[in-house]
């Protein structure tokens, strides 16, 4: 398994590279983008050159209905008992949607599910204890909007946080518990990537200056339990624990 650390300008600009990296590396024909909505991550140029199949899935029909011609698309809740589809693709992912999903292990089986056998699962997400994160899931809903207005600003509040609650629910970065957590689901982990910093307190200059130099020393002597942001490469190697338990009747 491999374990990296980096910063969040490393995250946000590195996804499209690191997305596209996976699907040339494991010759991906069929893709699931969870959450992609009206916004689906990569154009259709780059699929169609490719002959890739991408279908988004989204919970919202009305952003589904948003979405570029060209594009399949599948309006499910990733956290139904009862996906309409299993083991097609070759690519599941996500970007931005696991802190939002109120079931981790739910939402994990059901990539799972999605899957082919040896398939690939890609989540990119905000990890809990960054500070910012801790304090949206902790502080009531107009607290945390009004702290979020006075460090980003009403229109970057507005744009990225009014929509969706954040549950956070197995958010974190690369600690030992999280990767059983995975493992005992059916994965095999290939990268865990870490990364500090964020751009909440850009708007307040000293108390963004000293976290800057707090993200400098974690780069160098990196602490996995509070990174603000992760990547998690994961692949399909064996039935869902769940169903490992039932067969073989040992405990969770």
């Amino acid at each position: 398994m491999e374990i990296h650390y980096g910063t969040f300008e490393d995250s946000w600009f590195g996804f499209e590279p690191m997305l596209m990296r996976l699907i040339a590396e494991r010759n991906v024909r069929h893709i699931c983008e969870i959450g992609g909505g009206a916004n689906p991550a990569l154009p259709l140029d780059y699929l169609t050159e490719r002959g890739i199949e991408y279908t988004v899935l989204d919970i919202s029909k009305e952003e589904l209905a948003k979405a570029p011609a060209g594009y399949r698309t599948l309006h499910q809740d990733i956290l139904s008992p009862a996906l309409a589809v299993h083991d097609r693709f070759d690519l599941v992912f996500s970007r931005m949607v696991a802190e939002h999903v109120n079931d981790a292990r739910r939402f994990h089986g059901n990539v799972h599910r999605l899957l082919r056998a040896g398939g690939t699962a890609f989540h990119y997400f905000p990890t809990l204890m960054a500070v910012p994160f801790m304090a949206n899931k902790v502080l009531a809903g107009p607290v945390s909007r009004w702290l979020l207005t006075m460090v980003q600003g009403e229109r970057e509040q507005m744009g990225r946080h009014a929509k969706f609650p954040a549950y956070y629910k197995w958010c974190r970065g690369p600690i030992p518990r999280q990767m059983r957590r995975l493992q005992r689901l059916g994965y095999l982990i290939d990268a865990y990537h870490g990364f500090f910093g964020h751009t909440y307190y850009a708007r307040v200059k000293p108390l963004y200056e000293i976290h800057r130099a707090l993200t400098r020393m974690l780069i160098r002597h990196p602490v996995p339990a509070v990174t603000a942001y992760a990547y998690l490469v994961m692949r399909k190697v064996t039935a869902p624990y769940a169903e490992t338990t039932r067969a073989t009747g040992s405990p969770p």
